[in-house]
């Protein structure tokens, strides 16, 4: 929750500039609520302002003024924690998940400058499943075959072929299960055009070698189709497909954006891109990235719930008299003798238990924490294991992340006992450094050593 004055003290006795603020509000309230922000014009101490309320939702919106009715504003909405870069926390997911670029109007020219790699980030991934996406189709071409095959070019083969002597070349035209080569050269010209750009961002540290790796498996996968930038008219002919999927749409969208340069200026400045990201999907898929990692080295089995590998029915008596239909649990980590279930939680909850202490924490985080409790308790009930392990997975910055790992505060363990049946409780803060190493360290722990 944020105030914002709106003037100085010359404004205090002037409603005018208190109903241009409700008419800001009205204005642009479905940009407002796309962002997951609402805004409300108050007084505080006279001063007239807007009280600004923000979800788990970040990014930047342009707003429109009230006075021109054109993008005169911009909002930006940063993350609630702190993180020591936001391409290296990108890179650290494995771009799981991306910033999504909206469409509307550039913002103003301000000095926050988006870093190119973000565009950059956002068009190979839609171009990587468009190119997962493609279909094979019957196209006809025409070679020399050393059989007959389809239609076959007798004139041609007895005056050129045979009478020079190449009987087995028999000119041919059929039909051949083809990839869509035309397609696939334009995917191939803008992800060239992108590794040149990324190649000059070698400042930008880990995020950048990413990108730049990915760009080589996918020309490796392109090779074959001679790049070549896709003229208005083809690109036009592909955006009227009836019945194009999303993920066709997005990619023909990707390369529109490449070839128009649209707020490029030649892949150099990003700052006028509306665009958003939640942030509880975004740790979510930071938290698998660090389960995948500790999987791996521990060969272990890792199921996500962001592709509903985890999803458990809940079957109501009567069907028709239930609530919630099934449980979702974030990651699940198993092996023979152990299996921890995480579910991540973007809340503050780690931080400010461990600074002010449970006894003089707020009334509303208390209930909010015992419920994330108990819902970690019922995934544990999910697994039959020697081991189940239920832990709730936090954020916190870099620098309260060091603080609490000076102190050995970076987990806390309990046992709950019921009969014969033993469950453990972990709460684990993890830090957004961008650094997998660093912040796996606890799961680790968790699935070698018993509380």
């Amino acid at each position: 929750m944020l105030f914002r004055s709106l003037g100085g003290a010359e404004s205090k006795a002037d409603p005018a500039v208190e109903r241009r603020a409700e008419q800001l509000v009205a204005m642009n309230e479905g940009l407002l609520r796309d962002l997951g922000v609402t805004a409300m014009p108050v007084r505080r101490a006279g001063e007239p302002g807007l009280l600004v309320r923000t979800t788990t939702r970040v990014g930047a919106v342009p707003l429109l003024s009230p006075l021109s009715a054109r993008a005169d504003f911009g909002l930006v909405v940063e993350p609630r924690f702190a993180w020591s870069s936001a391409g290296d926390m990108l890179a650290g997911t494995g771009f799981r998940i991306v910033p999504e670029l909206l469409p509307l109007p550039d913002l103003p020219q301000s000095e926050r400058r988006v870093p190119p790699w973000v565009l950059s980030s956002v068009i190979l991934l839609r171009l990587k499943v468009l190119l997962d996406s493609l279909q094979r189709r019957f196209a006809f071409t025409t070679a020399d075959m050393a059989a007959p095959k389809g239609q076959v070019d007798w004139t041609r083969y007895a005056s050129v072929r045979f009478a020079h002597g190449r009987p087995l070349d028999v000119p041919c035209r059929f039909p051949d299960l083809r990839d869509d080569e035309e397609l696939r050269s334009a995917i191939h010209w803008v992800v060239r055009r992108h590794r040149d750009a990324l190649l000059g961002q070698a400042s930008s540290g880990l995020v950048v070698r990413h990108l730049l790796a990915l760009c080589d498996t996918l020309l490796a996968r392109l090779a074959g189709a001679p790049p070549r930038m896709p003229q208005a008219r083809t690109r036009r002919s592909w955006a009227m497909q009836p019945l194009s999927p999303r993920v066709f749409r997005e990619g023909l969208q990707a390369i529109d954006w490449t070839v128009e340069e649209r707020g490029l200026a030649g892949l150099s400045e990003l700052s006028g891109l509306a665009w958003r990201m939640d942030m509880e999907a975004f740790f979510e898929a930071w938290i698998e990235a660090i389960a995948e990692r500790v999987a791996r080295r521990l060969g272990a089995r890792l199921r996500v719930g962001r592709t509903e590998q985890t999803r458990v029915p809940l079957d109501w008596t009567p069907p028709s008299g239930g609530s919630q239909r099934s449980l979702l649990p974030d990651v699940v980590i198993e092996r023979e003798d152990v299996v921890v279930v995480v579910d991540a939680k973007y809340k503050r909850h780690a931080a400010e238990i461990e600074r002010v202490g449970w006894h003089n924490a707020s009334s509303d985080l208390k209930e909010q924490h015992r419920n994330d409790v108990l819902q970690a308790l019922a995934y544990s009930t999910l697994f039959d294991a020697p081991r189940v392990v239920a832990c709730l997975a936090y954020p916190v910055g870099p620098t309260d992340w060091e603080r609490l790992e000076g102190r050995r505060r970076t987990m806390a363990r309990a046992r709950v006992r019921s009969g014969s049946r033993s469950v453990e409780l972990a709460l684990v803060a993890v830090s957004l450094s961008g650094d997998i190493a660093e912040a796996s360290g606890a799961f680790h722990e968790l699935l070698t050593v018993a509380a």
